[in-house]
């Protein structure tokens, strides 16, 4: 059975169309969208999806291929360049830099802004170069393998990444998971998808249920503008942040040192992008758990460690290639960013799935070797820009907190021009301020608000499929897939008490040598 083109030429046919890349008009192109997906990135509230959506007009008068290459430009940098506020400012340029924000900003606080910069430009490259390269020799098996994921495996899925909750950002694996079921109620919010009910509405700008972007600003960046203003009530002088140099051959060499946070990194994001439906804002955070517990210095995480950056940075890139691969050979988005790119194709008439590579090669490969160097450029120009972004956090707090504020505000309005968006970011921001000083934390909040609809729609479909086969139990608990989706999860849960015990008798026991 041919699933879109035959074996005979795939392992050479891209190579034909690479010098097509280099024609003037598709270079630039090319140069704009990373230039602009960079700065897009930075900016946050701007995720990946809504650049990619922003820019489609201006693909209406170009050739198809051209659009595609401008679009996936932007969608590679993007990506990446929302490290810069993550690292800098504490405020994820988008969903999937969540994770960066966890070491980045405290590399950013001790004066390592540049570094931690240089470092996840450099790790977004390595994951997005073997994320395309996947795209390019194995996409026929992948796009086999990714339609495999029912919807009882994707609900395992989101409920493993549930059990990451708690080990993520918290100093107890209790006060993590009721971080977690926090962002699981939030998701309910609004109007159920599948019934059309009314669920916890007790005000007109909760009727469209929790925006993620608005949500993700507030929780991030309103404690941050909090404290930095009750810092500069206390403190006789603006506390400005040092930022110490950093060659960029160092963060090579620092890199080439950490083999495990970029080999993890990279297989993690790379096999998330591929599922149809998961996303991938959990990438990041998903490496960045597992490197952790497979890192024996597990205990300098969240507070300024470099695996943490390079893992979460690797695998918000390597998705990228693998996310595309159901769209092209089987016409189906494997993110909401692949869902837009969806319509640039078909605006221009051709339709991804099993002719596409037979039908229209010079716009699929040239479209696809565009980001293999695409990202080569991203971390060119992202390296380039690092060196200057670190003297951002040099700016006077006081300064810094209204700038962060202006941004809260615009971001958080621009994604749906609503006022209630900005009402939303406000109160989560207050809300998580507060529960910061009793040691809970944003990010596992912000994985259950993200996991939480993935979660409930599958288990809805699946409930349904269930009901006309075999029944509840027999649908979700059997299976091979299941079977070991079930099994990691378990694991994931002993693994994260078992890991807060370990640390609380090494605790207990440096107080009493002590």
């Amino acid at each position: 059975m041919s699933i879109g083109y035959e074996r005979r030429d795939i392992d050479l046919e891209f190579l034909y169309y690479f010098g097509d890349v280099f024609s003037p008009v598709s270079f630039g192109l090319l140069l704009l969208g990373t230039i602009g997906g960079l700065l897009l990135g930075a900016t946050p509230g701007l995720s990946p999806t809504m650049a990619v959506a922003l820019l489609i007009p201006f693909t209406f008068h170009l050739q198809p291929v051209q659009g595609l290459i401008l679009l996936g430009a932007a969608y590679t940098s993007t990506v990446a360049g929302g490290a810069v506020s993550a690292i800098l400012l504490k405020i994820p340029g988008a969903p999937a830099n969540i994770a960066t924000t966890l070491d980045g900003h405290t590399m950013a606080k001790q004066g390592k802004g540049a570094r931690a910069l240089q470092l996840s430009f450099l790790a977004s490259a390595v994951g997005g170069v073997i994320g395309v390269l996947l795209l390019i020799f194995l996409t026929p098996v992948l796009s086999q393998w990714a339609l495999a994921f029912g919807p009882s495996h994707l609900f395992w899925l989101a409920i493993l990444g549930v059990t990451v909750i708690g080990s993520l950002d918290s100093a107890s694996v209790v006060k993590g998971l009721l971080s977690g079921c926090i962002g699981l109620w939030l998701a309910t919010i609004g109007f159920d998808d599948i019934m059309g009910a009314q669920r916890f509405i007790f005000h007109p700008a909760l009727g469209g249920g929790i925006n993620i972007i608005a949500a993700l600003i507030g929780l991030f960046a309103i404690p941050q503008v909090l404290t930095m203003f009750a810092k500069g009530r206390t403190s006789s002088a603006a506390e400005v942040i040092e930022v110490e140099k950093h060659s960029i051959k160092d963060a090579i060499r620092e890199l080439v040192r950490r083999p495990r946070a970029l080999t993890i990194g990279t297989v993690t994001g790379s096999f998330i992008g591929l599922i149809p439906g998961v996303g991938g804002q959990i990438a990041g955070l998903v490496a960045y758990d597992q490197t952790k517990k497979f890192s024996p210095e597990r205990e300098k995480f969240g507070k300024g460690h470099s695996e943490g950056v390079i893992a979460a940075e690797a695998a918000n890139n390597a998705m990228v290639g693998p996310s595309l691969v159901p769209l092209l050979t089987l016409s189906i988005p494997g993110s909401p960013t692949a869902a837009v790119l969806l319509g640039g194709l078909l605006i221009h008439g051709i339709f991804p799935g099993t002719d596409l590579f037979d039908n229209h090669p010079d716009v699929a490969w040239t479209f696809i070797n565009s980001m293999l160097i695409g990202q080569v450029l991203m971390c060119i120009f992202g390296l380039y820009v690092a060196g200057l972004a670190a003297r951002i956090a040099q700016v006077p707090q006081s300064v810094m907190a209204a700038v962060v504020l202006g941004l809260a505000v615009f971001g958080s309005y621009s994604v749906q021009s609503s006022m209630g968006d900005v009402y939303v970011m406000v109160t989560l921001g207050v809300i998580m301020y507060f529960l910061e000083r009793f040691g809970f934390s944003a990010a596992p909040l912000v994985l259950g608000l993200i996991l939480g609809p993935i979660a409930e729609a599958n288990f809805i479909q699946g409930s349904m499929i269930a009901g006309a086969t075999d029944g509840l139990g027999a649908y979700f608990l059997t299976g091979t897939l299941n079977i070991v989706l079930i099994a990691v999860v378990i694991a994931s849960i002993l693994y994260s008490v078992w890991m807060e015990l370990r640390t609380r008798r090494y605790i207990s026991k440096e107080e009493i040598m002590g």
